[in-house]
């Protein structure tokens, strides 16, 4: 299979959808969930049979009837079930320009009236749990998200400029670190945009602390499978890249051969970790629904940029230059261990 040939395709591909991720991110209203803004969560128990079905109806009438100044201060609400136990929670999120006292009152009144109609329909329930989180946890958790994003890419560079380090001869060690931060980059940017296309099909999905958690793991695995096409880029490099070698292979060669090489452990080992997220999302719990989906989304992404994109950008950085000899590694024969 011959990668470089199309690389102009698939990079003109991944730079399209770049930008629209980026004017996506920057000028869509974004559909924060609960814990980006300034909401509740209650949680409830029961003994006799519930119709979730209803709940969630009479939910959607009681939040139009909570007002301020007339105006409808609750955004949206939600209900689910707790896996394996009887047991339900509401959240609600509400408008955070309304100052924190009448904001406050608002929520025990709607908080109260929803105990009041439940009681009337199953005097089995009984409220077990009240949280009230503000709009400035939001921008804690916000801060925190760039900031921990931000590291986790540094290190990542990093790392990687060590590891190339000293090895490599005629191939800028920079321009491995250089790349797998674009590639970061790629697969965040553009995860999180189809993550927000989703909510055309899927209204219930939200940006929340579980989209912020999938994002720094989809860094991880994106890592992980860029490392290893490179690590056998540099492999090869150290067995075909001398001019004096009778196998001698240019550089184009030598990419095309390690991506081919690590081609099927790619795609088995993506497609191992989709089909159990895809498994997840069907038949696990819905609270952590989001946060699969964007991980799907991510293993995607993160597949498609180590093949299609890492490689065809590091040969574009270093075809012009000059494969050189390689520094060889002098090993005492005294220092073997035979085990």
């Amino acid at each position: 299979m011959d990668v470089l040939k199309n690389r102009f395709i698939y990079l003109s591909i991944s730079w399209f959808f770049l930008l629209i991720s980026l004017f996506m991110l920057a000028f869509w209203k974004l559909n924060l969930a609960i814990d980006m803004t300034g909401w509740i969560n209650i949680e409830y128990t029961y003994e006799w049979t519930i119709d979730i079905d209803w709940i969630r109806n009479m939910l959607y009438k009681e939040k139009d009837l909570i007002l301020f100044n007339d105006k409808k201060v609750i955004n949206n609400v939600w209900i689910y079930s707790i896996t394996w136990e009887k047991a339900f929670s509401i959240v609600a999120w509400f408008d955070s320009t309304i100052n924190e006292v009448n904001l406050s009152k608002l929520k025990l009144d709607f908080k109260n009236k929803i105990f009041e109609v439940l009681k009337q329909t199953n005097s089995t329930i009984i409220e077990t749990k009240y949280t009230n989180i503000w709009k400035s946890f939001w921008d804690y958790i916000r801060n925190t998200a760039i900031l921990t994003l931000v590291i986790a890419i540094l290190a990542i560079t990093i790392y990687v400029t060590y590891a190339f380090s000293w090895v490599i001869w005629g191939v800028s060690v920079i321009s491995f670190a250089m790349i797998t931060l674009i590639t970061l980059f790629h697969d965040v940017i553009i995860s999180a945009w189809l993550y927000i296309i989703s909510w055309y099909f899927f209204k219930d999905f939200q940006i929340d602390t579980f989209f912020v958690t999938a994002l720094l793991t989809i860094l991880g695995y994106s890592i992980n499978d860029t490392i290893v096409i490179f690590d056998r880029i540099r492999d090869n490099l150290k067995k075909f890249g001398w001019k004096t070698w009778k196998n001698w292979k240019d550089l184009y060669e030598i990419i095309n051969l390690s991506i081919n090489e690590t081609l099927k452990r790619s795609i088995y080992t993506s497609l191992t970790l989709f089909f159990v997220l895809l498994t997840i999302f069907v038949f696990g719990p819905v609270s952590i629904a989001w946060f699969i989906l964007a991980m799907m989304f991510g293993t995607i992404i993160g597949t498609y940029s180590s093949i299609f994109i890492a490689s065809p950008i590091l040969y574009q950085v270093n075809k012009s230059k000059k494969l050189s000899v390689y520094k060889k590694v002098v090993v005492n024969q005294d220092d073997k261990i035979v085990v």
